[in-house]
């Protein structure tokens, strides 16, 4: 009864996920439920004293970069320097290569610290207008966007500023750079078979006659690509995030960042108070870092775009700052959550069935893309798992000498594998944005999403085989 209990809050949030509501709101609900079945006296103290501190104590390390995420994303969107990156990479590419150029495009983007939702909004209008030049099925759009925006470099390549890479560093102390063979291995992996798959979609529909298609909703204007920033400067703050996260947070084993330089393993605060307040650096020095590069970036966009941004960057940071507090607050929520289910007894069930897996990498791949799964979240199954397994990993990668870099790249990259079904968020507005459903386009999303998975498989056998990480 014990284990029906746990799997019924993890099955109840994932189908509120699916049919819209709010995670913020029902993550607590199934929670809370889940405990009433189990200690009905126990549900106002799990709320204020688990549910609600793990949510703050997420929040409180990770609401920053989210904030300095979305307000970097929209200021490039804001200056125009978004539309001069896809111009250019499109031009050098060559329109004859819709599909390459659009992943390429998102890939560029994503890694240079953009959030994903800016990047779709970002591609879109091009990939349309190179898909119907090339007479390519509009529905293959949500798939190619997918592979460049919400894969290699969402997860898998080292130093990626996006917080799927960033979570995993305070739990196994490492930095955004962790594992960098492995990871560009992955995201090698991720990308060729990625392609090669829209290829031969593309060539499918081309043998069947079909074209970009006719009647299509949602369809853009000509993209204008007047008076824009020149290349070289749109960027430059996508390279000065690169640059500025590598040298706070140091490129092991070559340096030391400059916050574990300055400050330590520890930092006393003193100011004014009549006691210090002890800050353990080396846990959240990454994150530090990225906020520092992504300060960094957005200083970078105001220097060469102050005047496009200085009338409408009022208006458009308040849309940044309601985009970040709400994907924060469902990730801080589903945190919470899991928190709680792993504290039930029925989880223990879960952990003994995972403990059955006596390959701590596979065990810690299983379990974080299953969870990412079930709430439709990278970066939210990955905090459930992190929150309620870490302990687990990183004693049983001990144990067999598995190094704690290793453990986060394969995190990272399994939050980023079975994350995108049907109910994830991005998805839904990937699709929206386009202008097409699940039925015309979900298949080629899931095909990556299958990919993704598989990559995380392929780099824990290729560490095996070879202990290069």
């Amino acid at each position: 009864m014990d284990l029906l209990i746990a799997v019924g809050a993890l099955c109840f949030l994932m189908f509120v996920a699916y049919r819209g509501f709010s995670v913020i709101l029902f993550a607590p609900v199934a929670a809370l439920g889940a405990v009433l079945l189990t200690d009905p006296g126990a549900v106002p103290a799990t709320f204020t004293s688990l549910f609600m501190d793990k949510m703050v104590g997420f929040a409180k390390l990770y609401f920053p970069v989210f904030l300095l995420g979305a307000v970097f994303g929209k200021v490039i969107e804001l200056s125009g320097f978004s539309k001069s990156i896809v111009a250019w990479v499109v031009g050098i590419v060559g329109s004859e290569r819709a599909m390459l150029a659009i992943v390429l495009v998102c890939a560029v983007l994503t890694y240079g610290g953009v959030s994903l939702f800016v990047v779709v909004f970002a591609a879109y209008p091009f990939a349309v207008e190179m898909f119907r030049a090339g007479n390519i099925p509009k529905r293959l759009i949500p798939g190619t966007i997918a592979l460049g925006a919400f894969s290699f470099t969402m997860d898998s390549l080292p130093y990626s500023p996006q917080i799927q890479n960033i979570i995993p560093t305070t739990y196994f102390k490492t930095t955004s750079g962790a594992a960098p063979i492995l990871g560009i291995l992955g995201g090698i992996f991720i990308l060729i078979l990625g392609i090669s798959y829209l290829e031969w979609r593309r060539r499918q529909a081309i043998a069947a006659g079909e074209g970009y298609g006719e009647g299509h909703i949602n369809e853009p204007p000509p993209v204008d690509t007047h008076h824009l920033a020149p290349a070289f400067i749109a960027f430059l703050p996508l390279i000065v995030v690169f640059v500025v996260n590598i040298l706070l947070g140091g490129f092991k084993p070559f340096f030391d960042g400059l916050i574990e330089h300055v400050y330590g393993a520890n930092y006393d605060l003193k100011l004014a108070m009549d006691h210090t307040i002890a800050t353990p650096v080396a846990p959240i020095r990454a994150v530090w870092a990225v906020m520092g590069a992504l300060l960094a970036g957005i200083f970078t966009v105001f220097i060469f775009a102050f005047g496009k941004l200085k009338d409408t960057f009022a208006e458009g940071s308040k849309a940044a700052v309601g985009g970040a507090l709400l994907a924060s607050m469902n990730t801080a929520s589903e945190y919470g959550f899991g928190a709680v289910i792993a504290a039930l007894p029925g989880f223990l069930a879960i952990k003994e069935a995972l403990r059955a897996i006596p390959n701590p990498l596979v065990n810690e791949a299983i379990t974080v893309t299953t969870l990412a799964g079930i709430t439709g979240s990278a970066s939210g199954g990955m905090s459930i798992a992190l929150a309620a397994m870490s302990t687990e990993f990183i004693k049983a990668a001990n144990a067999v000498g598995i190094p704690m870099e290793v453990l986060h790249r394969v995190a990272s990259m399994a939050s980023g594998g079975m994350d995108t079904l049907p109910h994830n968020g991005a998805v839904i507005t990937l699709l929206a944005v386009c202008g097409l459903t699940h039925r015309v386009s979900y298949r080629d999303i899931f095909a990556v999403t299958v990919i993704k998975t598989m990559a995380v498989f392929f780099v824990i056998g290729f560490y095996y085989a070879t202990g290069l990480y």
